[in-house]
């Protein structure tokens, strides 16, 4: 792209800046395209043009290196950018603050109920937020939860669970068992059905509430009705082509990873462990069903295409979804229609079909 075309789009992003990117969206579709560029295709899929144009715009952004923020910094810059890709703000029935059981103490957690399905004795989704166990709490995954409750019609129970450098591993995790054990205890206190309340989370939170349906066996305890991973990080050992593919460019990048990591597991030894690392488990058997999405275009990629092909082996019921045109935190891009707006319906979908009662 020229200079030109840098200059229009500097211009664009100055008059969303601290607001939301509707005045790009809202622009036709056809020039939102030629804005975007020459189509990006990697490794036989290619990228969602307007996903490619968020990345043009926030390539005109400064000072986006981990290693030149603090950790506070970072969570800051993480609140800034969900306001951008929110959205307009969905109306629920209600939401509500509260607290819940966290491994040592109480956490904050905030309940969703949907207008779709107000009343009591439904599904709930106890839901942990990604940001690799360092940055994002409830109010960075606000706009998701609003927008999966309503369009699932189910309660979605967003825990804050605690968060590294303050808590290294297995400190979060130990937060999403115990948070999740809440759930299920005081599951008609929060309207929902015992029988029916399920764990999901995205990237770091979907590392969690894999940890959460893994352990729930392991453990003894009611485990999940369902597991949603969506893009989760679950090997913190390993590294896979996608790493490599994706390592620039896509949002999440590798050095991203890199940073999360040696903030959450600054010691080594604790990363094969399952509770951090489910994918390196020796036994999948006997888990609840799942429904994993990964994206074409997500340095996480492989890792988790290869979670569900281990949890299938095992005989887990598994639904997966490769979305191919997407990268990494599309999931809370709610500001984006066409492909992006299917792939999180596909996500809703399959929470309202295994987390709603029969009526």
């Amino acid at each position: 792209m020229n200079r030109r075309v840098d200059t229009l789009l500097r211009t664009a992003l100055d008059t969303v800046q601290g607001s939301a990117l509707r005045p790009v969206t809202a622009l036709p579709a056809s020039l939102r395209h030629r804005l975007a560029g020459a189509p990006i295709q990697i490794d036989g899929n290619v990228l969602d043009p307007d996903l490619q144009l968020l990345l043009r715009l926030e390539g005109l952004l400064p000072g986006k290196s981990k290693d030149r923020v603090s950790v506070a910094t970072a969570r800051a810059n993480l609140l800034t950018s969900a306001k951008l890709v929110a959205g307009p703000q969905r109306e629920l029935h209600r939401v509500t603050d509260l607290t819940v059981r966290g491994a040592d103490g109480q956490l904050g957690a905030r309940l969703y109920v949907p207008r779709s399905a107000p009343m009591s004795n439904g599904g709930l989704l106890v839901f942990f937020h990604g940001g690799g166990w360092v940055v994002g709490d409830l109010d960075s995954h606000d706009a998701f939860c609003r927008d999966a409750a309503e369009e699932a019609g189910v309660r979605v129970l967003s825990v804050d669970y605690r968060l590294a450098p303050e808590a290294e591993a297995p400190v979060a995790a130990e937060d999403a068992i115990a948070a999740f054990g809440w759930a299920v205890e005081h599951a008609e206190d929060l309207g929902a059905h015992p029988s029916y309340v399920g764990v999901g989370g995205d990237s770091a939170g979907g590392n969690l509430a894999a940890v959460v349906a893994q352990q729930c066996v392991r453990r003894g305890l009611v485990p999940p009705a369902l597991q949603v991973l969506i893009y989760p990080a679950v090997d913190l050992v390993g590294r896979r082509p996608s790493r490599d593919l994706f390592a620039e460019g896509f949002f999440l990048t590798d050095d991203d990873i890199t940073w999360y990591r040696e903030h959450y597991t600054p010691d080594p030894a604790i990363r094969a462990d399952p509770i951090v690392s489910p994918l390196l488990a020796d036994d999948f058997t006997g888990l609840c069903p799942a429904y994993i999405v990964t994206a074409g275009f997500d340095p996480l990629r492989d890792e988790g295409n290869e979670y569900a092909e281990k949890l299938t082996a095992a005989g887990v019921q598994v639904e997966h979804h490769c979305e191919r045109s997407m990268v990494h935190g599309f999931a809370n891009i709610l500001v984006l229609a066409d492909e992006t707006l299917h792939a999180r319906r596909r996500i809703t979908t399959a929470i309202q079909s295994h987390l709603r009662p029969p009526t």
